[in-house]
């Protein structure tokens, strides 16, 4: 830990970086972002004059042992994927502190666009939808896990392409699990989270299913399917409840694209897609969704319950009705009438 501060604790930008610092070959811009963990510049590569984005985590994280692996595998794991949806990481002819060097993408999160435009037109929410979830299918082939997919994590340039970015908190299933006390037990944004995320799971291939179900459900209803202002009622509520149905507020929705979102938005695992290349080959043909083998998409939870109910009530004045019949029918046979004489047949 000693040697790790020494490495990253020398230079000038040890402080918080501001627009006009140069840091190795970059001249740094506009600030774009800020998290809790980073800054996030627009900067200019001196080695062939192109535009970057610069990641640049807040100096008191620096100094944490674990921060660092979990940094240095997001730019290690970046690195490697190479999908024109994914934002591509760059590697510095040399580095002098922590830092992850990406492409500039010149576009608009979504979240800006559901803001602005929402409920989009079908076809360009799929369209949105398909595109994610195709980067989601390659990463997912690759042993990635995203685990924060959001609107604000995906950019869409001028043309509508795709460009997921922020891999943080991604899991890399390649390698060994790392934690880190400073993260608390739940990752990712509670109304994108799937409820596995909530009880402190690691999350699979279909904790990212979830979260584009939920994005295609927002872009299609300018709602989501769990809403609450306090964030923990809104995480008992993924827990434990079923979510409304998109035709709540949109009646008119297409059925096929509702029983498509309520089957990525299952709130147990098992009854979602497994992977995000399933979720893709329905959203490439939602009709096809509704003419599969049954149970290949399942019902709505809430109407299967309705009708679980509804045959439970049916079954019990059934019931009722029996019972009493067969009350009735016992108390005549075993009452013999008296006879005419004023004595019980054979008596003597």
């Amino acid at each position: 830990m000693i040697r790790f501060a020494h490495v990253f604790t020398r230079g000038p930008l040890m402080r918080e970086p501001v627009a006009g610092d140069r840091l190795d070959q970059y001249q740094l811009g506009e600030l774009l972002a800020r998290s809790g963990m980073a800054s996030i510049f627009r900067a200019v590569d001196s080695q062939d004059g192109s535009a970057v984005a610069l990641k640049i985590p807040h100096p008191q994280l620096e100094s944490d042992v674990v921060f660092y692996e979990r940094f240095k595998r997001e730019e290690s794991m970046g690195q490697r994927l190479d999908h024109p949806n994914v934002v591509k990481v760059r590697t510095p002819r040399e580095k002098s502190r922590m830092y992850i060097a990406m492409e500039y993408v010149d576009g608009r999160s979504l979240r800006s666009i559901i803001q602005a435009e929402a409920p989009l037109p079908t076809e360009r929410a799929l369209d949105i939808a398909r595109q994610v979830t195709e980067a989601l299918a390659y990463l997912h082939e690759k042993g990635v896990v995203h685990r924060d997919i959001k609107p604000e994590n995906i950019l869409l340039t001028s043309d509508g392409k795709v460009k997921i970015l922020d891999f943080g908190i991604a899991l890399d299933e390649s390698k060994r699990r790392l934690t880190w006390t400073g993260f608390s037990a739940t990752l990712g944004t509670p109304d994108y989270m799937a409820p596995e995320q909530i009880g402190g799971r690691r999350g699979d291939a279909r904790t990212d299913v979830y979260a584009v179900g939920t994005m295609l459900y927002e872009m299609l209803t300018k709602n989501i399917p769990f809403a609450s202002a306090n964030a923990s009622a809104l995480l008992r509520a993924k827990a434990n409840e079923d979510p409304r149905p998109p035709s709540y507020f949109v009646p008119g929705i297409d059925p096929a694209l509702e029983a498509i979102i309520l089957r990525a938005i299952q709130r147990v695992p098992r009854d979602r897609y497994e992977n995000a290349a399933e979720l893709l080959a329905d959203l490439r043909d939602p009709p096809a969704a509704l003419r599969r083998a049954p149970g290949a998409v399942r019902p709505p939870r809430r109407a299967a319950v309705r009708l679980v109910r509804r045959f439970a009530k049916v079954l019990i004045v059934v019931g009722v009705l029996a019972g009493l019949s067969a009350l009735i029918w016992a108390s005549g046979r075993h009452h013999d009438p008296v006879g005419p004489s004023g004595s019980l047949p054979g008596a003597r």
